[in-house]
């Protein structure tokens, strides 16, 4: 990662431990944790040697802290947040708590992030239900493109706002109002944006949101969170929960064993084992959204928008082509782009692998997602690789 010029970028650079051998372009991928998260970790791992020295709240305050810390950042309430393990913990729970009737349809993408295909293809089978698949008229899915899909029979979009594979932001206002026109429901995977671009879900109109926390969010692998809009707290079935998210959990002697209820708030899908301390990856979740909550979105997705924009100028028009749209306020944190057949596409990518320039390569494009620790000058190393 090379230091960036302006003084804002040079301040925020030093809240990472330097990557000395690379240059560090697929946050979108896999975040590199900053010194402060990194340091919670190895502060809980100290704890854990004489656990007696820390109060049983633990098990309770640190992730209501991050239900908080996730509800300033996204518009909503704290009681309306689970903490999860990933983006499919809060996927399945809307597909297993839902009531179904055979005929009813869930609307998603093609070419979607597989978490769509692994949840949703199941409960054909289990419930009788219908899995459509839209494809884009167009190079990008819209919200045209749903929109027209939904029928009296659709019960829930389930959809990504920012796309894995090329970067394409969805108008989800748009969406969720026809949704609601039709009496459906609208999932959103917010993975590839909260925390890189603002967001209200007042605002966005979605129904439920699901996020992984190993991304924008700065969290380790294995964190992440799921939002429930507060009036559809009811609407998921009883089943199966977490023993600490019962009512009125908030000390181990209010905990209710003889006939425990889950707790009316979103925490009843907290993924098991998820509180305390004592768990290294929630210690890390929590200062990591403080992290993001300091910078703030709307810094990251000016900061990004300029690179990215810079790299889709320096891009050799004879050899490559862009893969996300070029019109910013159309697409997410990141830009995506191919060579002139994906044979070369897989070429140009394990060349700048070879050439420690670290991006992805996600359905023949190859996805750059940086973020403040990047600089212009990343964005030359890379167009440096291409041109060779």
């Amino acid at each position: 990662m090379a230091a960036g010029t302006p003084s804002q970028q040079n301040d925020w650079r030093q809240e990472w431990f330097e990557i000395e051998d690379a240059t560090y372009l697929n946050l979108a991928g896999q975040s590199p944790m900053p010194k402060v998260s990194i340091r919670a970790v190895q502060a809980a791992l100290e704890a854990k040697k004489n656990p007696h020295h820390m109060a049983d709240s633990t098990f309770f305050e640190v992730p209501n802290r991050i239900r908080a810390s996730i509800a300033k950042l996204i518009g909503g309430k704290p009681e309306e947040v689970a903490v999860t393990t990933g983006a499919s913990t809060g996927v399945a729970a809307v597909a297993y708590g839902l009531t179904w009737k055979p005929g009813d349809e869930v609307v998603t993408a093609a070419r979607e992030f597989p978490l769509q295909y692994t949840t949703w293809k199941p409960m054909e089978e289990r419930e009788g239900i219908k899995l459509k698949i839209v494809s884009p008229r167009g190079p990008f899915i819209t919200a045209d493109d749903l929109i027209d899909a939904i029928t009296p029979r659709t019960r829930v979009v389930s959809v990504s706002m920012v796309r894995f594979d090329d970067g394409s932001l969805l108008d989800a206002p748009r969406v969720a109002a026809a949704c609601h026109a039709q009496g459906a429901l609208l999932l959103l995977d917010v993975s590839q944006c909260c925390g890189a671009l603002s967001m209200d879900v007042k605002q966005l109109g979605a129904d439920f949101m699901v996020c992984a926390g190993y991304k924008w969010l700065f969290g380790p692998f294995g964190t992440g969170f799921f939002w429930v809009k507060d009036e559809h707290l009811g609407l998921i079935r009883p089943g199966p929960f977490y023993w600490m998210a019962v009512t009125g959990s908030h000390n181990f002697a209010a905990l209710n064993f003889d006939d425990p209820k889950p707790s009316p708030s979103a925490s009843r899908w907290d993924a098991s084992e998820w509180a305390s301390y004592f768990n290294f990856n929630l210690a890390a979740m929590d200062v990591s959204i403080e992290f993001v909550l300091r910078m703030g979105p709307e810094l990251v997705a000016a900061h990004n928008r300029k690179l990215i924009d810079f790299m889709f100028e320096r891009l050799p028009k004879d050899r490559c082509v862009p893969a996300s749209p070029l019109d910013a306020t159309q697409r997410g944190p990141y830009g995506c782009f191919a060579a002139r057949s994906r044979e070369k596409t897989a070429g140009l990518y394990n060349l700048l692998r070879k050439e420690n320039v670290v991006v992805s390569l996600r359905e023949g494009n190859i996805r750059v997602s940086p973020h403040l620790y990047n600089s212009e000058r990343d964005i030359d190393r890379l167009i440096s690789v291409v041109t060779q």
